[in-house]
């Protein structure tokens, strides 16, 4: 089974962020088609368990973060404004090792964000 998984954390604030709507799609092959399949929020705890395990033949996966409602609510006044989040989504984009797990942890501020593949 190969599956996916991912966790946010506000760097800005030190802890985890929640409510963060999370996509998932999949395709086969390096120029196919997205497909969504799955869709979650973080919890509490900035994590995302429940996402479905990837269809055989997926070669790659893409999770899709909405990161600017979070952003947004947690804004201090200095950066409120027509744009209250200068990146208001975050796309990551990686490749499916068949029958591994793959978590990708995004860490999260109101101006920048970085992710890698955690364990």
């Amino acid at each position: 089974m190969t599956s996916v998984s991912t966790h946010i954390l506000d760097t800005s604030a030190g802890r985890p962020a929640p409510g963060v709507a999370v996509t998932l799609e999949v395709r086969t092959g390096a120029e196919g088609p997205w497909t969504p399949h799955g869709g979650s929020a973080t919890d509490q705890d900035g994590r995302c368990k429940d996402l479905p395990a990837l269809p055989d033949p997926t070669t790659h996966a893409r999770l899709h973060f909405d990161v600017a409602p979070y952003l947004a609510r947690h804004a201090r006044p200095a950066e409120r404004g027509p744009r209250d989040a200068f990146f208001p989504e975050v796309a990551v984009v990686f490749t499916v090792t068949p029958g591994e797990h793959f978590h990708v942890p995004l860490l999260l501020n109101p101006f920048g964000y970085s992710v890698y593949r955690g364990s």
